[in-house]
């Protein structure tokens, strides 16, 4: 097949989120604003970038309310789920309705350098001022460096995979390197 036949090819895109949902992922919110103006949404699509200079990429749909905030502000927090926090992300992603400020409801918040709220008890929290934007289609690829790390090493995270919210079992924490 010719390089040009390739380029027309079209993946249908029920196959490419049946196959996304194959891939599981520790469990995000990522907070973003101040005091009223404040919303965030549930993500999986966080990753480390560089630790040289400590960054990370998320991407938010440039359809959601989150995203007019981050250009705004220009910060985001990063709050990596524990295993017992299923609540926050289903309030950040929208479940019962939550819009902005509601979605912070039944959490306990607090600040760290950038004074975007971060959720107290997460099982790592990367506090992130946003270096680099990249548009592509539907979506903006987000570079924060990192300005501040909060970490619990004594819980399990929250894991999402094939449509559900996941935790690591026993078995497979016995077997997991020390």
């Amino acid at each position: 097949m010719d390089t040009g036949m390739r380029a027309r090819m079209v993946v249908d895109q029920s196959a490419f989120k049946l196959s996304m949902r194959q891939l599981a992922g520790a469990v995000s919110v990522v907070t973003v604003g101040e005091r009223e103006d404040r919303t965030g949404f549930t993500a999986t699509s966080v990753s480390s970038l560089s630790a040289d200079v400590p960054s990370v990429i998320v991407s938010v749909n440039r359809t959601s309310s989150s995203w007019p905030i981050v250009e705004k502000y220009r910060r985001f927090c990063i709050n990596v789920l524990a295993a017992d926090q299923q609540h926050v992300a289903q309030s950040f992603a929208g479940f019962g309705g939550r819009k902005g400020i509601a979605r912070y409801a039944d959490a306990q918040w607090y600040c760290l350098a950038t004074g975007t709220a971060a959720l107290r008890n997460a099982l790592t929290v990367l506090d992130c001022e946003l270096e680099t934007v990249f548009n592509h289609h539907s979506h903006a690829v987000l570079i924060g460096r990192i300005c501040a790390i909060d970490t619990r090493e004594d819980v399990e995270p929250l894991l999402y995979w094939r449509g559900g919210y996941r935790r690591l079992s026993t078995d497979a924490m016995a077997d997991s390197p020390t």
